[in-house]
């Protein structure tokens, strides 16, 4: 897709079930940010209150379920230059496809009164800390920089120019919202673009392939509209409707394909049923 001259809209994900239906759905790409990891294992925001390992398990078992090829937010690394290096090594290892490392100050320092960097060559050494970290080459790092909406696009600009030195498979933008700032990282970067946000001006994808960027987020609607038929049914069980009035409900065949049900029931005659000894 890197190497393609098109924009993939991924399918965001936060579990099996929810890889699975990517998958069945035709989505060419999957991607498990670290927002929705934290809403799905600890019901908690976007804080970096979710560890690594909990990331990198969940991760793995989206992988493990059949989810297309796994793009994964892996935030700051979780730590320093080293800490990235194991961040790489578990998320490889769980089968993601690329993940995403960032040059944002995580968790926010105490007392700072809005979002900030990491200074440049920090944030270099990062990236060159997870590419010497990979054991796959086919493994993608994408270096991560909201320094357009947090320092201004000089140094959006500036940041741009020296991750495509690094080596990093793609340049993966947060807070570009015009086509003035897309232009110009465009015409700075040597590698293909990823964008986390994507507003209105922005979203035409034959606009977005011809300045390089491959990969363009929608958000992670998915994982609010689930929440949203949760909350809903429950509601409607609480208020006295019937299981059997209730709307918006799963059909069998549905359930039984997200559930790989024929396999299991292949499985089941094959090594369970004694009679065939």
């Amino acid at each position: 897709m890197l190497d393609g001259s098109d924009c993939v809209h991924p399918a965001s994900v936060h579990d099996p079930v929810s890889g699975r239906i990517a998958a069945d759905l035709g989505f060419e790409l999957g991607m498990f940010a670290g927002s929705t990891g934290s809403l799905a294992v600890l019901g908690a925001p976007d804080l970096i209150v979710l560890t690594l390992t909990e990331f990198a398990e969940q991760a793995r078992r989206i992988c493990r379920a059949g989810a297309p090829p796994l793009v994964v937010d892996a935030d700051h690394g979780y730590g320093n230059a080293l800490n990235v290096m194991r961040t790489v090594q578990e998320l490889e290892h769980a089968g993601v496809a690329a993940m995403s490392i960032e040059d944002t100050d995580l968790p926010r320092p105490y007392a700072a009164p809005k979002p900030r960097l990491i200074p440049l060559a920090e944030g270099l050494d990062k990236i060159r800390a997870a590419l010497a970290a990979r054991e796959d080459a086919t493994t993608c790092i994408f270096a991560r920089t909201g320094a357009v909406g947090i320092n201004g696009l000089a140094d959006g600009v500036e940041r741009a120019r020296a991750y495509s030195a690094t080596g990093a498979d793609a340049l993966f933008l947060t807070g570009v919202t015009t086509r003035a700032e897309l232009d110009a990282i465009a015409e700075a970067a040597t590698i293909p673009l990823v964008l986390g946000t994507l507003s209105p001006v922005l979203n035409d994808r034959d606009y977005l392939a011809a300045r390089g960027v491959r990969i363009a987020l929608q958000g992670h609607q998915p994982f609010q509209a689930a929440v949203q038929a949760i909350h809903a049914t429950l509601s409607a069980l609480r208020a006295g409707t019937a299981p059997a009035a209730l709307t918006g409900i799963a059909p069998p065949p549905l359930m039984r394909q997200l559930m790989r049900e024929d396999g299991y029931a292949a499985a089941t005659r094959d090594f369970l049923d004694g009679r065939k000894m």
